[in-house]
């Protein structure tokens, strides 16, 4: 029973998350967009025309979808990317889908876990459930997008709120904060992607990692650190390794070490178990604690981001084998 009960919790949280990462993915897109769009103005007439799908591609490749995504729309277009991310039921990690999936998990165990979650997130997905694919195009996206990010935090709000600081809390913690680690390490490695020249680490990046700032609403913050002083490195660092900021990969780390240990067991041989996951989050956080300014400044290639990127697969991996009874994984 409590593995099946933790691997619901723990799904709830990622699926939550990353419900909202999608949104965020959207908001990178459309700042990105406008960049591409200012410098048009010195390009051909025909490159508007031929640049349109790459744009489109970014969200996808974020997501790792490409083949799905080519294998049932062939064609990029606005409307068929925001449809697949979106409302594509086929699609396993569409905004619908993710809302979806964590609902049925919740379902499981009403019982353990505050009514305030349960009609959140049962009011969440009944409104996005009746929204149609024009909906989407006659809405404003940031309009659109944005309250989807309101009725996550709703939803996370609850769990701040009324949840007891037990067991259930802190499963739903570790599964969000995992996610949210992963999630901004993915945004940044497709704004990466997307930027010219030698990768997310040059001068012609810049406005791609300014992107990245707006995208985990970062930027007044970084602007309260950094001051008059933006350089790509220095964006880098702070979406990674600042200690405060609740969506940096630090804080993300730090908190998932916090929650893993609050977690109680009663049985010897599964708290060993436990035991070895936080020395596995240990290494990642000495990982980080070990990274400089130099470091962001010689990692032309984001090797950091894909090595932080392997740690957080392997966290999920560990933690399922730990607590979770394979073959009934809900993701």
């Amino acid at each position: 029973m409590l593995n099946r009960n933790a691997e619901a919790l723990f799904w709830i949280g990622r699926y939550m998350e990353r419900a909202e990462n999608h949104a965020r993915l959207i908001d990178v897109h459309y700042h990105l967009q406008a960049e591409d769009e200012r410098g048009l103005d010195t390009s051909g007439p025909g490159d508007e025309a031929v640049d349109a799908p790459c744009k489109w591609m970014r969200i996808v490749d974020a997501l790792g979808s490409r083949n799905s995504y080519e294998g049932q729309y062939g064609v990029y277009s606005e409307q068929d990317v925001l449809h697949y991310i979106t409302l594509d039921r086929d699609n396993a990690n569409s905004l619908v889908s993710c809302v979806s999936h964590a609902r049925g998990n919740l379902r499981t165990i009403r019982e353990k876990v505050p009514s305030e979650l349960w009609d959140t997130i049962n009011a969440f997905y009944l409104w996005l459930r009746e929204k149609q694919p024009d909906d989407l195009m006659r809405e404003s996206p940031h309009l659109f997008y944005g309250r989807i990010r309101e009725w996550t935090a709703l939803f996370q709000g609850f769990c701040q709120s009324v949840m007891p600081r037990e067991n259930e809390w802190h499963f739903i913690e570790c599964g969000r904060y995992l996610e949210r680690a992963e999630n901004t390490l993915r945004i940044i490695k497709a704004v990466g992607n997307a930027a010219s020249g030698e990768g997310w680490n040059n001068t012609g990046a810049y406005p791609y990692l300014q992107a990245v700032l707006k995208s985990v609403s970062g930027y007044q913050s970084f602007r309260r650190f950094y001051a008059d002083g933006m350089s790509v490195e220095a964006i880098v660092e702070f979406v990674i390794l600042n200690a405060v900021f609740p969506r940096s990969v630090h804080f993300a780390f730090h908190s998932l070490d916090e929650h893993m240990r609050m977690i109680e067991l009663q049985d010897k041989q599964l708290r060993a178990a436990h035991e070895k996951v936080i020395r596995q989050v240990g290494k990642v956080k000495a990982d980080l604690a070990c990274l400089e300014h130099d470091d962001m400044i010689v990692d032309r290639n984001g090797s950091i981001v894909d090595h932080l990127l392997d740690a957080c697969e392997t966290m999920g991996v560990a933690f399922a084998k730990t607590f979770f009874r394979m073959g009934e994984a809900s993701a």
